[in-house]
């Protein structure tokens, strides 16, 4: 998103601000690792609920209950088991601020899984430890956030004025929490600071690109991208290390440079606002354009709830929700893998999840699959997440309900359970 908070302690500032946070949720804590039997469970195998019993050993589902070993029973009573859900696209997690406020509303919102895609690498280090925690989401860090010298996010990071914030220069956040690379030489010369970062993927930011005019204006500066060129060998060094490269858009023609370039993801949907006097034709997906994505399996992670984050009238938000109802159907059509995600930092993965109800583009199992199986596994591809099946990590969320049939069940789980260990929450600490 043009304004989401990426890097640095500034997580505060930007138009994410323009929604209120909930109340804190409940902070939640692990049980030890527990051998379950599941009794009259019903779970969700992508598709439909099945029903039946269910045995958890060492972390994982069992096809029978091991011999000798001392199960707890657990009656569901028929409630609806549905694994957790991911979120593929969020910032809300990649500092400790964030982390100590936004972990636990994860956990509450049933989501396990996350990825935040623009993280300064000293900001970023500390929390490794704590992610992935029983009681905390797994967490897929981007520490790698490559733009231009007049890209995102260098207007945010140089132009801060929220209260205590402090005046950074250029110099100070170039080539630091985020690279900047304006040619293809720079590219070849600063790819030492991209191989001294962790991480497995690495994130462009491509903003307008078709537009050249726009960098000439100063109200600009710091909220546009690289160039196609600059996209096509960021990907082929990446390629050539073994990294993933997921690149921000906006626009149509950016969505078409990034899948040129080679990039395996794209960060956003188009047109989830219209910038710069855009009309809803340059947001549009070729259906084309959608079917090399789907042949070439490059992912697109959804983010139509950051519309929300721009205070739209009525009138505007009608024709961006319109246009992203176009371009769902043309991707869903052409078969591109999808990914949940919301860019809203306020929010989660839940976030996302109610705004697609609202599009009304996809089957509710459909989208309960896209949330809970797709993008846990695109997520962590190395893991088997996503069902219950021998094998699979035994995370799941117990429903009071059938969320295909009462979507409001899935924000009401009554149990979770990470890799076996029952989530509850944490006594309230004591009064001093």
């Amino acid at each position: 998103m043009k304004f989401a908070a990426p890097a640095l302690a500034l997580l505060l500032a930007g138009t994410a601000i323009a929604q209120a946070p909930e109340a804190a949720p409940p902070v939640f804590q692990a049980g030890p690792a527990e051998s379950l039997e599941l009794r009259e469970a019903r779970w969700f195998d992508g598709r439909k609920f099945r029903a039946g019993t269910l045995f958890v050993h060492e972390g994982r589902f069992v096809a029978e209950a091991p011999a000798g070993v001392v199960l707890r029973r657990l009656d569901l009573a028929g409630r609806f088991l549905v694994p957790p859900l991911a979120e593929a696209h969020n910032h809300n997690l990649q500092n400790a601020w964030g982390f100590g406020r936004f972990a636990p509303r994860y956990i509450a919102d049933g989501v396990f899984y996350a990825a935040m895609l623009c993280g300064d690498p000293p900001t970023v280090a500390p929390l490794r430890e704590r992610a992935g925690r029983p009681d905390m989401p797994d967490v897929e860090f981007v520490t790698t956030c490559i733009t231009s010298s007049d890209g995102h996010p260098l207007g945010m990071l140089l132009n801060d004025d929220a209260p205590g914030a402090p005046k950074l220069r250029f110099e100070d956040v170039a080539d630091k929490a985020v690279l900047v690379m304006d040619s293809e030489a720079d590219v070849a010369r600063k790819w030492p600071l991209v191989a001294a970062r962790p991480g497995r993927l690495i994130k462009l930011i491509m903003s307008y690109h078709e537009r050249p005019a726009l960098r000439r204006e100063p109200k600009n500066q710091g909220r546009l991208g690289v160039s196609a060129e600059v996209a096509a060998a960021i990907v082929r060094h990446a390629h050539k290390n073994g990294l993933r490269v997921s690149a921000h858009v906006d626009s149509a023609a950016d969505f078409a440079a990034a899948l040129r370039a080679g990039v395996d993801q794209i960060a956003h949907l188009p047109g989830y606002f219209f910038h710069h006097g855009s009309r809803e034709a340059d947001y549009l997906i070729a259906p084309e354009l959608a079917r090399e994505a789907a042949q070439r399996g490059i992912q697109v992670v959804t983010t139509t709830a950051a519309s929300g984050l721009f205070g739209a009238d009525a009138a505007l938000l009608a024709r961006i929700e319109a246009t992203q109802q176009r371009n769902l159907r043309t991707l869903r059509e052409a078969g591109v893998p999808l990914l949940l995600g919301s860019d809203v930092f306020f929010g989660t993965a839940l976030t996302e999840y109610r705004r697609l109800q609202q599009l009304a583009v996809f089957e509710p199992a459909e989208l309960l699959r896209l949330a809970t199986v797709s993008t846990p596994r695109a997520l962590f591809p190395e893991r088997r997440l996503g069902c219950f099946e021998p094998g699979c990590e035994a995370s799941f969320l117990a429903l009071p309900a059938d969320p295909l049939r009462e979507p409001a069940a899935l924000e009401k789980p009554t149990l979770r359970v990470k890799q076996g260990r029952l989530l509850t929450p944490a006594p309230a600490p004591a009064a001093p």
